[in-house]
Protein backbone atom coordinates (compact mmCIF):
# COMPACT_ATOMS: atom_id res chain seq x y z
CA UNK A 1 0.00 0.00 0.00
CA UNK A 2 1.25 3.02 -1.10
CA UNK A 3 1.24 5.89 1.72
CA UNK A 4 -1.39 8.31 1.16
CA UNK A 5 -0.44 12.14 -0.60
CA UNK A 6 -3.25 13.86 1.65
CA UNK A 7 -3.37 14.81 5.12
CA UNK A 8 -6.64 14.04 7.39
CA UNK A 9 -7.31 14.94 10.82
CA UNK A 10 -9.45 12.96 13.27
CA UNK A 11 -9.48 10.24 16.19
CA UNK A 12 -11.57 8.14 13.78
CA UNK A 13 -9.69 8.70 10.58
CA UNK A 14 -6.46 7.21 12.61
CA UNK A 15 -8.14 4.38 13.77
CA UNK A 16 -9.75 3.40 10.58
CA UNK A 17 -6.39 3.54 8.93
CA UNK A 18 -4.81 1.21 10.85
CA UNK A 19 -7.13 -1.57 9.11
CA UNK A 20 -6.87 0.36 5.86
CA UNK A 21 -5.18 -2.64 4.38
CA UNK A 22 -8.52 -5.10 5.20
CA UNK A 23 -11.00 -2.61 3.76
CA UNK A 24 -8.66 -2.10 0.67
CA UNK A 25 -8.70 -6.64 0.29
CA UNK A 26 -12.88 -6.47 0.94
CA UNK A 27 -12.99 -3.91 -1.84
CA UNK A 28 -11.34 -6.26 -4.20
CA UNK A 29 -13.30 -9.25 -3.49
CA UNK A 30 -16.26 -7.12 -3.95
CA UNK A 31 -15.16 -5.52 -7.32
CA UNK A 32 -13.69 -8.87 -8.48
CA UNK A 33 -17.37 -10.40 -7.93
CA UNK A 34 -19.67 -7.40 -9.62
CA UNK A 35 -23.37 -8.13 -9.29
CA UNK A 36 -26.42 -6.30 -10.53
CA UNK A 37 -29.23 -4.67 -9.41
CA UNK A 38 -31.28 -6.85 -7.41
CA UNK A 39 -29.14 -9.49 -7.78
CA UNK A 40 -26.36 -8.45 -5.08
CA UNK A 41 -26.66 -12.30 -3.44
CA UNK A 42 -22.72 -12.50 -2.80
CA UNK A 43 -21.99 -9.03 -1.98
CA UNK A 44 -24.83 -8.81 0.56
CA UNK A 45 -23.59 -11.76 2.37
CA UNK A 46 -19.98 -10.26 2.20
CA UNK A 47 -21.63 -7.30 4.18
CA UNK A 48 -23.62 -9.38 6.48
CA UNK A 49 -20.06 -10.93 7.40
CA UNK A 50 -18.81 -7.85 7.71
CA UNK A 51 -21.01 -6.55 10.05
CA UNK A 52 -21.59 -9.45 12.21
CA UNK A 53 -17.64 -9.72 12.69
CA UNK A 54 -17.53 -5.21 13.31
CA UNK A 55 -20.13 -6.71 16.18
CA UNK A 56 -22.84 -4.54 15.22
CA UNK A 57 -25.66 -4.62 17.00
CA UNK A 58 -28.39 -6.11 14.66
CA UNK A 59 -27.83 -7.03 11.33
CA UNK A 60 -31.21 -7.04 9.19
CA UNK A 61 -30.84 -8.71 5.36
CA UNK A 62 -34.03 -9.05 2.59
CA UNK A 63 -35.57 -5.49 2.96
CA UNK A 64 -35.36 -3.97 -0.81
CA UNK A 65 -35.06 -7.73 -1.97
CA UNK A 66 -31.04 -7.96 -1.62
CA UNK A 67 -30.62 -4.40 1.12
CA UNK A 68 -28.86 -5.05 3.88
CA UNK A 69 -29.32 -2.83 7.33
CA UNK A 70 -26.93 -3.00 10.30
CA UNK A 71 -27.94 -1.25 13.71
CA UNK A 72 -25.47 0.05 15.80
CA UNK A 73 -26.42 1.84 19.37
CA UNK A 74 -24.18 4.06 20.69
CA UNK A 75 -22.91 4.47 24.41
CA UNK A 76 -25.72 7.44 25.03
CA UNK A 77 -29.14 6.60 24.55
CA UNK A 78 -30.83 9.65 26.16
CA UNK A 79 -31.06 11.49 22.67
CA UNK A 80 -33.19 8.67 21.14
CA UNK A 81 -32.03 9.79 17.98
CA UNK A 82 -31.30 7.77 15.17
CA UNK A 83 -29.14 8.43 11.95
CA UNK A 84 -28.75 7.03 8.36
CA UNK A 85 -25.63 6.57 6.36
CA UNK A 86 -26.31 4.68 2.92
CA UNK A 87 -23.68 2.96 0.26
CA UNK A 88 -24.53 1.64 -3.25
CA UNK A 89 -23.62 -2.23 -3.80
CA UNK A 90 -24.49 -3.08 -7.16
CA UNK A 91 -22.13 -2.69 -10.07
CA UNK A 92 -23.10 -1.88 -13.95
CA UNK A 93 -23.59 -4.93 -17.61
CA UNK A 94 -20.41 -3.55 -18.69
CA UNK A 95 -17.06 -5.22 -20.07
CA UNK A 96 -13.92 -4.22 -17.67
CA UNK A 97 -10.64 -3.65 -19.77
CA UNK A 98 -8.46 -3.77 -16.74
CA UNK A 99 -5.75 -6.22 -15.79
CA UNK A 100 -4.84 -5.86 -12.40
CA UNK A 101 -5.56 -9.05 -9.94
CA UNK A 102 -8.62 -8.05 -8.70
CA UNK A 103 -10.77 -7.46 -12.12
CA UNK A 104 -14.18 -8.93 -12.92
CA UNK A 105 -14.15 -12.40 -13.15
CA UNK A 106 -17.96 -12.38 -14.45
CA UNK A 107 -17.77 -11.40 -18.33
CA UNK A 108 -20.06 -8.96 -19.24
CA UNK A 109 -20.38 -7.31 -15.74
CA UNK A 110 -18.13 -4.76 -13.88
CA UNK A 111 -17.83 -2.15 -10.81
CA UNK A 112 -17.25 0.55 -13.31
CA UNK A 113 -18.80 3.33 -10.59
CA UNK A 114 -17.70 2.66 -7.57
CA UNK A 115 -20.03 0.91 -5.61
CA UNK A 116 -18.02 -1.52 -4.35
CA UNK A 117 -15.70 1.27 -2.93
CA UNK A 118 -18.69 2.58 -1.43
CA UNK A 119 -19.77 -0.41 0.22
CA UNK A 120 -16.29 -0.86 1.36
CA UNK A 121 -15.93 2.70 3.44
CA UNK A 122 -19.49 1.44 5.34
CA UNK A 123 -18.55 -0.62 6.07
CA UNK A 124 -15.40 0.32 7.38
CA UNK A 125 -17.21 3.06 9.27
CA UNK A 126 -19.01 -0.10 11.10
CA UNK A 127 -16.28 -1.15 12.42
CA UNK A 128 -15.39 1.82 13.63
CA UNK A 129 -18.75 2.90 14.95
CA UNK A 130 -19.32 -0.43 16.55
CA UNK A 131 -16.11 -0.35 18.24
CA UNK A 132 -16.11 2.70 19.62
CA UNK A 133 -19.84 3.95 20.18
CA UNK A 134 -18.61 7.07 21.08
CA UNK A 135 -22.58 8.89 20.07
CA UNK A 136 -25.87 9.50 21.94
CA UNK A 137 -28.59 7.20 19.72
CA UNK A 138 -28.60 5.16 17.28
CA UNK A 139 -26.47 4.90 13.56
CA UNK A 140 -28.23 2.83 11.08
CA UNK A 141 -26.09 1.72 8.10
CA UNK A 142 -28.05 1.19 4.87
CA UNK A 143 -26.45 -1.27 2.02
CA UNK A 144 -28.82 -0.54 -0.90
CA UNK A 145 -29.36 -2.57 -3.70
CA UNK A 146 -29.66 -2.17 -7.47
CA UNK A 147 -28.96 1.95 -8.20
CA UNK A 148 -28.64 1.41 -11.44
CA UNK A 149 -31.76 2.70 -13.06
CA UNK A 150 -33.62 0.06 -10.70
CA UNK A 151 -34.47 2.57 -8.01
CA UNK A 152 -33.18 0.40 -5.52
CA UNK A 153 -33.57 3.26 -2.41
CA UNK A 154 -37.25 3.36 -3.64
CA UNK A 155 -37.90 -0.18 -3.22
CA UNK A 156 -35.84 -0.31 0.42
CA UNK A 157 -38.29 2.61 1.34
CA UNK A 158 -41.79 0.74 0.06
CA UNK A 159 -40.39 -2.42 2.33
CA UNK A 160 -40.93 -0.40 5.04
CA UNK A 161 -36.80 1.15 5.23
CA UNK A 162 -37.91 4.32 7.08
CA UNK A 163 -41.06 2.85 9.35
CA UNK A 164 -38.72 -0.10 11.19
CA UNK A 165 -35.49 2.75 11.04
CA UNK A 166 -37.19 5.93 11.45
CA UNK A 167 -33.89 8.10 10.95
CA UNK A 168 -34.36 11.94 11.36
CA UNK A 169 -31.56 12.23 8.84
CA UNK A 170 -29.67 10.31 6.39
CA UNK A 171 -26.36 11.17 4.68
CA UNK A 172 -24.93 9.52 1.50
CA UNK A 173 -21.62 10.01 -1.00
CA UNK A 174 -20.26 8.95 -3.80
CA UNK A 175 -16.67 9.40 -5.45
CA UNK A 176 -15.75 11.97 -7.86
CA UNK A 177 -12.74 11.72 -10.01
CA UNK A 178 -12.84 14.92 -11.06
CA UNK A 179 -11.97 15.73 -7.73
CA UNK A 180 -8.54 15.24 -5.79
CA UNK A 181 -7.94 12.61 -3.01
CA UNK A 182 -8.93 14.12 0.09
CA UNK A 183 -11.06 17.00 -0.78
CA UNK A 184 -15.20 16.77 -0.21
CA UNK A 185 -17.88 18.52 -2.32
CA UNK A 186 -21.34 19.42 -1.61
CA UNK A 187 -24.34 21.69 -1.27
CA UNK A 188 -27.22 23.05 0.23
CA UNK A 189 -29.60 22.54 -2.86
CA UNK A 190 -29.55 20.37 -5.89
CA UNK A 191 -26.35 17.91 -6.25
CA UNK A 192 -28.06 15.92 -9.08
CA UNK A 193 -30.81 16.53 -11.55
CA UNK A 194 -33.96 14.18 -12.03
CA UNK A 195 -33.59 11.43 -14.97
CA UNK A 196 -36.23 11.33 -17.19
CA UNK A 197 -36.79 8.29 -20.10
CA UNK A 198 -38.28 8.84 -23.79
CA UNK A 199 -39.54 6.64 -26.00
CA UNK A 200 -41.10 7.84 -29.25
CA UNK A 201 -42.63 5.25 -31.34
CA UNK A 202 -43.67 6.08 -35.40
CA UNK A 203 -45.80 4.60 -36.93
CA UNK A 204 -46.16 5.34 -41.02
CA UNK A 205 -46.31 3.14 -44.27
CA UNK A 206 -43.66 1.12 -45.76
CA UNK A 207 -42.51 0.80 -49.06
CA UNK A 208 -39.76 0.85 -51.88
CA UNK A 209 -36.88 3.08 -51.93
CA UNK A 210 -37.46 3.91 -55.09
CA UNK A 211 -40.71 5.49 -54.65
CA UNK A 212 -41.24 7.03 -52.10
CA UNK A 213 -43.55 8.96 -52.43
CA UNK A 214 -45.89 5.87 -51.47
CA UNK A 215 -45.20 5.74 -48.37
CA UNK A 216 -45.21 7.55 -45.11
CA UNK A 217 -41.73 8.27 -44.69
CA UNK A 218 -40.91 7.16 -40.67
CA UNK A 219 -36.99 7.60 -41.07
CA UNK A 220 -37.21 11.32 -42.26
CA UNK A 221 -40.43 11.79 -39.49
CA UNK A 222 -37.74 10.69 -37.36
CA UNK A 223 -35.32 13.07 -38.45
CA UNK A 224 -37.75 16.18 -37.93
CA UNK A 225 -38.18 14.99 -34.45
CA UNK A 226 -34.69 14.85 -33.50
CA UNK A 227 -34.01 18.05 -35.06
CA UNK A 228 -36.90 20.11 -33.28
CA UNK A 229 -36.80 18.48 -30.04
CA UNK A 230 -33.12 20.71 -29.92
CA UNK A 231 -34.99 23.38 -29.50
CA UNK A 232 -37.06 23.10 -26.66
CA UNK A 233 -34.39 23.94 -24.36
CA UNK A 234 -32.71 26.87 -25.92
CA UNK A 235 -36.07 28.49 -26.48
CA UNK A 236 -38.68 27.22 -23.64
CA UNK A 237 -36.41 26.71 -20.86
CA UNK A 238 -35.64 29.94 -19.04
CA UNK A 239 -31.94 30.67 -19.70
CA UNK A 240 -31.67 30.46 -15.96
CA UNK A 241 -32.73 27.04 -15.73
CA UNK A 242 -31.25 23.96 -16.74
CA UNK A 243 -32.33 21.11 -18.71
CA UNK A 244 -30.68 18.22 -20.95
CA UNK A 245 -32.39 16.28 -24.19
CA UNK A 246 -31.00 13.97 -25.50
CA UNK A 247 -32.02 11.47 -28.02
CA UNK A 248 -29.75 8.35 -27.53
CA UNK A 249 -30.70 5.98 -29.87
CA UNK A 250 -32.46 4.94 -33.14
CA UNK A 251 -34.36 1.95 -34.16
CA UNK A 252 -35.90 1.79 -37.47
CA UNK A 253 -34.99 -0.73 -40.84
CA UNK A 254 -33.11 -3.16 -41.77
CA UNK A 255 -29.25 -2.53 -42.78
CA UNK A 256 -29.03 -5.26 -44.77
CA UNK A 257 -32.16 -3.80 -46.84
CA UNK A 258 -31.07 -0.69 -48.18
CA UNK A 259 -33.49 0.25 -50.70
CA UNK A 260 -36.76 -0.37 -48.13
CA UNK A 261 -38.49 2.43 -46.28
CA UNK A 262 -39.11 0.83 -43.21
CA UNK A 263 -43.23 1.39 -41.76
CA UNK A 264 -41.92 1.64 -37.68
CA UNK A 265 -39.42 3.31 -36.34
CA UNK A 266 -38.43 4.14 -32.34
CA UNK A 267 -36.69 6.75 -30.74
CA UNK A 268 -35.12 6.47 -26.97
CA UNK A 269 -33.49 9.04 -24.74
CA UNK A 270 -33.72 11.01 -21.55
CA UNK A 271 -34.24 14.32 -20.06
CA UNK A 272 -32.71 15.71 -17.37
CA UNK A 273 -33.59 18.64 -14.86
CA UNK A 274 -33.68 19.68 -11.32
CA UNK A 275 -37.11 22.29 -11.83
CA UNK A 276 -40.20 19.55 -11.79
CA UNK A 277 -41.79 22.30 -13.41
CA UNK A 278 -39.62 22.57 -16.07
CA UNK A 279 -39.86 18.74 -15.90
CA UNK A 280 -43.54 19.41 -16.73
CA UNK A 281 -42.91 22.15 -19.59
CA UNK A 282 -40.26 19.70 -21.43
CA UNK A 283 -42.77 16.47 -21.64
CA UNK A 284 -45.62 18.40 -22.55
CA UNK A 285 -43.52 20.10 -25.29
CA UNK A 286 -42.21 17.05 -26.54
CA UNK A 287 -45.35 15.70 -27.11
CA UNK A 288 -46.94 18.82 -28.59
CA UNK A 289 -43.73 18.77 -31.13
CA UNK A 290 -43.97 14.84 -32.01
CA UNK A 291 -47.33 15.26 -33.24
CA UNK A 292 -47.39 18.09 -34.95
CA UNK A 293 -44.52 16.53 -37.06
CA UNK A 294 -46.09 13.27 -37.30
CA UNK A 295 -49.37 14.57 -38.52
CA UNK A 296 -47.38 16.68 -40.87
CA UNK A 297 -46.00 14.13 -42.35
CA UNK A 298 -49.15 11.67 -42.24
CA UNK A 299 -47.84 9.20 -39.89
CA UNK A 300 -48.83 8.58 -35.62
CA UNK A 301 -46.92 8.54 -33.02
CA UNK A 302 -46.79 7.34 -29.32
CA UNK A 303 -44.84 9.23 -26.98
CA UNK A 304 -44.44 7.68 -23.72
CA UNK A 305 -42.95 9.69 -21.03
CA UNK A 306 -41.03 8.57 -17.79
CA UNK A 307 -40.23 9.90 -14.82
CA UNK A 308 -37.39 7.19 -13.28
CA UNK A 309 -35.45 9.20 -10.75
CA UNK A 310 -36.32 12.73 -8.89
CA UNK A 311 -33.41 15.54 -8.57
CA UNK A 312 -30.98 14.82 -5.38
CA UNK A 313 -32.11 17.89 -3.33
CA UNK A 314 -29.60 18.66 -0.36
CA UNK A 315 -31.60 19.80 2.75
CA UNK A 316 -29.64 23.35 3.51
CA UNK A 317 -28.88 22.24 7.40
CA UNK A 318 -27.40 18.77 6.97
CA UNK A 319 -25.71 20.25 4.12
CA UNK A 320 -24.17 22.67 6.06
CA UNK A 321 -23.76 19.82 8.90
CA UNK A 322 -21.92 17.86 7.05
CA UNK A 323 -19.67 20.71 5.25
CA UNK A 324 -18.13 20.76 8.78
CA UNK A 325 -17.88 17.27 9.62
CA UNK A 326 -15.79 16.93 6.17
CA UNK A 327 -13.87 20.47 7.08
CA UNK A 328 -13.05 19.07 10.31
CA UNK A 329 -11.18 16.15 8.56
CA UNK A 330 -9.94 17.73 5.82
CA UNK A 331 -9.43 21.26 6.14
CA UNK A 332 -12.10 24.01 5.27
CA UNK A 333 -9.55 24.38 2.02
CA UNK A 334 -10.44 20.89 1.06
CA UNK A 335 -14.51 21.46 1.38
CA UNK A 336 -16.02 22.83 -1.91
CA UNK A 337 -19.82 24.07 -0.08
CA UNK A 338 -21.25 25.46 -3.70
CA UNK A 339 -20.28 22.48 -5.69
CA UNK A 340 -21.35 22.50 -9.43
CA UNK A 341 -24.53 20.35 -9.85
CA UNK A 342 -24.11 17.05 -12.05
CA UNK A 343 -27.07 16.50 -14.70
CA UNK A 344 -26.72 13.28 -13.80
CA UNK A 345 -29.11 11.51 -11.32
CA UNK A 346 -29.01 9.27 -8.53
CA UNK A 347 -32.03 7.46 -6.65
CA UNK A 348 -30.45 8.68 -3.14
CA UNK A 349 -32.89 11.40 -4.13
CA UNK A 350 -35.79 8.73 -3.01
CA UNK A 351 -34.60 8.78 0.79
CA UNK A 352 -33.64 12.49 0.78
CA UNK A 353 -37.97 13.24 -0.33
CA UNK A 354 -38.47 11.03 2.71
CA UNK A 355 -36.01 12.34 4.75
CA UNK A 356 -33.61 14.98 5.45
CA UNK A 357 -30.07 14.50 4.48
CA UNK A 358 -27.11 15.59 2.35
CA UNK A 359 -25.30 13.50 -0.99
CA UNK A 360 -21.52 14.66 -0.95
CA UNK A 361 -18.84 13.94 -3.36
CA UNK A 362 -15.68 12.21 -2.05
CA UNK A 363 -12.61 13.34 -4.45
CA UNK A 364 -10.40 10.63 -5.33
CA UNK A 365 -8.78 11.52 -8.68
CA UNK A 366 -7.93 10.62 -11.61
CA UNK A 367 -4.69 8.83 -11.62
CA UNK A 368 -3.54 5.40 -12.79
CA UNK A 369 -6.51 3.68 -12.98
CA UNK A 370 -9.30 6.09 -12.11
CA UNK A 371 -10.83 6.57 -15.09
CA UNK A 372 -14.15 8.67 -15.05
CA UNK A 373 -17.10 6.86 -14.47
CA UNK A 374 -18.79 3.96 -16.09
CA UNK A 375 -15.53 3.60 -18.22
CA UNK A 376 -14.52 0.34 -18.53
CA UNK A 377 -10.95 0.75 -17.18
CA UNK A 378 -12.27 2.55 -14.36
CA UNK A 379 -11.15 1.12 -10.89
CA UNK A 380 -11.92 2.86 -7.21
CA UNK A 381 -8.84 4.48 -5.87
CA UNK A 382 -8.36 2.64 -2.10
CA UNK A 383 -6.55 5.66 -0.83
CA UNK A 384 -8.95 7.42 -0.11
CA UNK A 385 -11.29 4.28 1.42
CA UNK A 386 -10.15 5.60 5.10
CA UNK A 387 -11.23 9.15 4.77
CA UNK A 388 -15.01 8.10 3.43
CA UNK A 389 -15.42 5.65 6.55
CA UNK A 390 -14.32 8.23 8.54
CA UNK A 391 -16.60 11.26 7.20
CA UNK A 392 -19.27 8.28 7.87
CA UNK A 393 -18.61 7.55 11.01
CA UNK A 394 -18.02 11.62 11.96
CA UNK A 395 -21.58 12.22 10.56
CA UNK A 396 -22.83 10.06 12.96
CA UNK A 397 -20.62 11.12 16.13
CA UNK A 398 -21.19 14.58 15.26
CA UNK A 399 -24.63 14.32 14.91
CA UNK A 400 -25.61 12.79 17.67
CA UNK A 401 -23.00 13.89 20.42
CA UNK A 402 -22.10 12.60 23.75
CA UNK A 403 -23.26 14.43 27.08
CA UNK A 404 -20.16 15.06 29.10
CA UNK A 405 -18.62 12.66 31.32
CA UNK A 406 -19.80 9.61 29.13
Amino acid sequence: MQPMKFKVGGRAFAQIAEFHPELTAFRRDLHAHPELGFEEVYTSARVREALRAAGVDEVHEGIGRTGVVGVIRGQGRGSGSMIGLRADMDALPMTEHNDFAWKSCKSGLMHGCGHDGHTAMLVGAARYLAGTRRFDGTAVLIFQPGEEGLGGARVMIEDGLFERFPVQAVYAMHNWPAMKPGTVGINDGAMMAAADRITIEITGRGGHGAHPYQTVDVVLVAGHIITAVQGIVSRNVRALDSAVISLCAVQAGDLGAFSVLPGQATLVGTVRAFDPAVQDMVAQRIKDLCNAIALGFGATVTVRYERIYPATINTAGEARFAGDVAAALVGEDNVDRDLEPSMGAEDFSFMLQARPGAYLRLGQGMGAGNSTLHNSRYDFNDDVLPLGAALHAGLVEQAMLLADGQ
